[in-house]
């Protein structure tokens, strides 16, 4: 379900942006592209270390935006790719999708699981 581009781009610097709709309307919150790692079963695993405008939008509204990109990987149109992907996405603050994440990166205090709906290449 994750491109081969995409896993490309998570690979290289840049910066990651997650979009959430909440009560207040939508939030925006950052993170790096290395950051992102895909479980097993394909969903796109964030490390949370606050994010908690992001999580309490989610528990009002799962759906999510996130945006990234390369300079560093080729394109549709020469240098530089980027995704939008959509998904449905929820914090995880136990079990083994947190344990997964949390050997990686010992600051988080939650997961953000994405299930991916859509990852469309934009440019």
């Amino acid at each position: 379900m994750i491109p081969e581009k995409l896993q490309q781009i998570m690979k290289q610097d840049g910066v990651v942006a997650i979009a959430t709709l909440g009560p207040d309307g939508p939030h925006l919150v950052n993170t790096w592209n290395s950051y992102l790692k895909i479980s097993e079963d394909g969903r796109l695993f964030i490390p949370a270390g606050y994010m908690h405008k992001t999580e309490a939008n989610l528990n009002h509204n799962p759906q999510v935006l996130i945006t990234l990109g390369s300079s560093k990987v080729a394109g549709l149109h020469g240098p530089g790719a980027g995704f939008l992907i959509k998904g449905q996405a929820r914090c995880v603050t136990s079990g083994p999708d947190f344990d997964f994440m949390k050997e990686k990166f010992s600051w988080l205090r939650a997961t953000l699981a994405v299930t991916i709906e859509t990852a469309t290449q934009t440019w």
